[in-house]
């Protein structure tokens, strides 16, 4: 299927790894121009090497920090226009409750929610004027099924569904959608040691760690594995794309059936 990406223009937060490289890499392989942010230059030309060296040629990167004011506006001068803007930048910790401080809360709010609503607010007014846009937040499957030991976590992405489904409301009768998709837990960056850290041994082999994880801490799960970062990334680039111009203030789930219920 041609998604009729070719030429479009997109940015993806926390583009250097995990589902945000997916995500740029399905981008540019459909032909958009894509632009993926990080900290960390070497990160970043390592990722657009990668991108390249599977067929996106037309990538690039800002070395900016998307979690910060500063860096929101560093990346929206870098790129004044996008027609995509994937809201991709997350971080996560197990913790418990009590053992949570104020500055965690702060910290992971700054990230996953601050980061997304600074750039929508950059690029939302432009993509209403030219009645073409899409904004995509990365949320998860925690926003609505709350680990108990990820709180902050969970609330942090029950948010993004929240600030979501509001900007959708604000592009009424326009071309512009604004939509969530929940991956369930992915094969990314740091995963090995978050599954370290809630398994019986963590010195297991990582198959048996996925295994128990799945066993105790996501037993509704419906697939019983970690996600591939491409299986997101497919269905985001669908959602960027102008086939998808039914698709408005939607959350869409892509978590392996892990959330029980329908709605």
């Amino acid at each position: 299927m041609d998604l009729q990406l070719t030429d479009k223009t997109a940015l993806v937060t926390g583009g250097t790894a995990g589902i945000g490289l997916e995500i740029a890499r399905a981008l540019a392989r459909e032909g958009a121009h894509v632009t993926i942010t990080g900290r960390d230059q070497a990160r970043l030309d390592a990722a657009i090497a990668d991108i390249r060296a599977s067929g996106g040629n037309a990538v690039r990167g800002i070395a900016a920090d998307a979690a910060t004011a500063e860096g929101a506006n560093a990346i929206a001068a870098a790129a004044p226009t996008v027609d995509i803007l994937v809201n991709n930048l997350g971080i996560y910790e197990s913790k418990s409750f009590a053992d949570i401080a104020d500055e965690d809360w702060t910290r992971l709010f700054d990230v996953n929610v601050m980061s997304g609503v600074r750039l929508s607010r950059a690029y939302l007014q432009g993509m209403l004027d030219r009645d073409w846009g899409r904004i995509i937040f990365i949320a998860s499957e925690s926003g609505l099924m709350i680990p108990p030991d990820m709180i902050h976590y969970g609330m942090t992405k029950t948010a993004q569904l929240a600030v979501a489904r509001g900007l959708a409301q604000l592009t009424r009768g326009t071309r512009v959608t604004v939509n969530s998709v929940l991956p369930g837990p992915t094969r990314a960056a740091g995963i090995v040691d978050f599954l370290r850290s809630q398994a019986s041994d963590p010195d297991a082999p990582v198959e048996q760690l996925e295994t128990e994880f799945f066993a105790t801490a996501r037993a509704s799960s419906l697939i019983q594995r970690m996600l591939d970062p491409a299986e997101v990334a497919d269905l985001v680039a669908y959602v960027a794309s102008p086939r998808s111009s039914a698709t408005n203030g939607a959350a869409l789930r892509a978590e392996g059936g892990l959330v029980n219920h329908i709605a």
